[in-house]
């Protein structure tokens, strides 16, 4: 059996598309930990392009791009399955983020996904507990970005998790934009905040977590600031938040800032995170937060070698899932056995022979029948949209529109309009990988614990031909029936299914 450790690529990357930074690491995989050999962070402030249509200004665009073309310079030698990029909040907000991520992706070298608020607060968490040093306790981890805050209570593994959609940038802009620093404004926008918390208080503060910790650029600036000015020696307390509020509000406008160890192009957003903070504060009744070195790119990489270790999160998501909506794991193993053979027998001449392909077919047959928990006319779109919009840890928010694509697509009319819509290097594959996946569904139809008979199914181009032992659709007349229903429905999505 090969050495996981030994397996491990020499050097793996993350990338953090934040809303107000863009950060990337480079690490060796030492000993099967990740050793940091290369960091680059720049101040990009992609949440402050956003105007009230929701479109990335050209200004903010050209900064991105141009972030990432230097970063692309690090990462171009590297193989595309060692880089893993994430976009966060300000491209699930953006309107016209999948036009700017074609961009992106040609700038950095490599694809780029975004992810949802609940997986990145899982990220953010793995990266703080696997960074911090000394004995495992239960944690409030809170991180400000530009366009978002999470929350997560955990200790190894998170308890609690929430993405509340308020963050430095947008709170700035909203409550500081006119660049005046008054009483009045600050407290509409601490209001501002505790209205944003007030929905989630009572079940994070019913966690009992024995410290706070903070992480990630605004709480790190709290943090760098409160000790230059010596408001407090054992990290950020109420007291020491209170005096930050006097000096800003003391200057009287953003412009006269003049704040010791405070990066220049922070200036501008201080007020609207030190606010966010403050409220924290004040509705989960927190005593002292001490601030980690470790955030979301960080978690990207233990994450990373999590799943080349095969202790991928993505597989216990889709388990509980399937738990949850009381999946027949039987007839579910049974299609996931038939189309992996199946798929097997095509991944060569459809470009399916990579791992992803193998498990994206495991967790649709896991999957696919998930929709039945709530009625059976349609179950297929109701297991899309369950799919679509349940918390899945370790999915980005395009991965987990192909798993729950697959589902559509696993019975009736193929939907092709629904494949199209998806990201563009994902479509073709999604379409291909449905059909082992549709196949093994007929086949199963009858549910039947007896195993199938050797099958041999061969692919060229967009014609399909299944091969049985001689005789035995003769024996099975209601398999050659559903078949010749399943050849017409591909012969509308443009496909063609010969058997015998």
């Amino acid at each position: 059996m090969p050495n996981p450790i030994e397996s491990l690529p020499e050097n793996i990357a993350a990338v953090d598309l934040g809303s107000n930074s863009f950060h990337m690491l480079v690490a060796r995989t030492k000993g099967g930990e990740p050793v940091l050999v290369d960091r680059l962070r720049e101040m990009v402030q992609l949440a402050s392009g956003l105007d009230a249509d929701g479109r990335l200004s050209p200004e903010s665009r050209d900064r991105a791009i141009e972030c990432l073309r230097r970063f692309g310079q690090r990462l171009r030698h590297m193989d595309p399955s060692d880089v893993r990029a994430v976009g966060t909040n300000t491209l699930r907000a953006a309107v016209d983020a999948g036009e700017f991520l074609v961009d992106a992706e040609r700038a950095l070298g490599h694809s780029i996904e975004t992810i949802s608020g609940i997986e990145e607060a899982r990220l953010i968490f793995l990266g703080v507990t696997r960074t911090l040093p000394g004995h495992r306790r239960r944690r409030l981890v809170v991180d400000i970005g530009g366009g978002s805050t999470e929350l997560i209570v955990g200790e190894e593994a998170p308890l609690e998790m929430e993405s509340l959609y308020m963050g430095c940038i947008t709170f700035s802009r909203a409550h500081f934009g006119d660049g005046r620093l008054t009483p009045e404004n600050w407290r509409r926008a601490e209001l501002a905040a505790l209205q944003e918390l007030e929905p989630i208080t009572e079940r994070f503060r019913a966690i009992d977590w024995e410290e706070a910790v903070g992480a990630s650029g605004t709480i790190r600036a709290i943090d760098g600031l409160v000790r230059t000015y010596g408001w407090s020696r054992k990290g950020i307390t109420p007291a020491a938040l209170g005096k930050l509020r006097e000096t800003l509000l003391k200057a009287g406008r953003v412009g006269r800032l003049k704040l010791e160890g405070l990066n220049p192009r922070r200036r501008t957003t201080i007020a609207g995170g030190a606010a966010i903070l403050s409220a924290l504060f004040e509705a989960l009744g927190i005593d002292v937060m001490r601030r980690s070195d470790g955030a979301l790119r960080e978690g990207l990489l233990y994450d990373f070698l999590g799943r080349i270790r095969d202790q991928d999160v993505r597989e216990r998501g889709v388990e509980a899932l399937a738990d949850r909506a009381h999946v027949d794991r039987q007839q579910a193993a049974r299609v996931k056995q038939t189309g992996l053979l199946l798929l097997a027998q095509v991944a060569d001449g459809w470009d399916l022979g990579n791992r992803n392909a193998r498990q994206f077919l495991s967790w649709a047959a896991n999957l696919h029948e998930i929709g039945l928990d709530i009625a059976h006319n349609h179950y297929h779109r109701h297991g899309e949209y369950i799919v679509a919009h349940a918390d899945l840890q370790g999915f980005s928010l395009p991965e987990q529109q192909v798993l729950a694509t697959l589902v559509r697509s696993h019975r009736r009319k193929f939907p092709t309009e629904v494949i199209a819509a998806l990201p563009r290097n994902w479509s073709a594959w999604t379409e291909r990988l449905a059909m082992p996946l549709r196949l093994s569904v007929v086949l199963h139809r009858s549910r039947s614990p007896l195993p199938l008979p050797p099958i041999e199914l061969g692919a060229a181009g967009n014609a399909l031909d299944l091969r049985f032992p001689p005789g035995w659709l003769d024996e099975h007349p209601l398999t050659r029936a559903d078949l010749e229903t399943e050849s017409a429905c591909l012969r509308e999505a443009g496909y063609r299914l010969s058997f015998g």
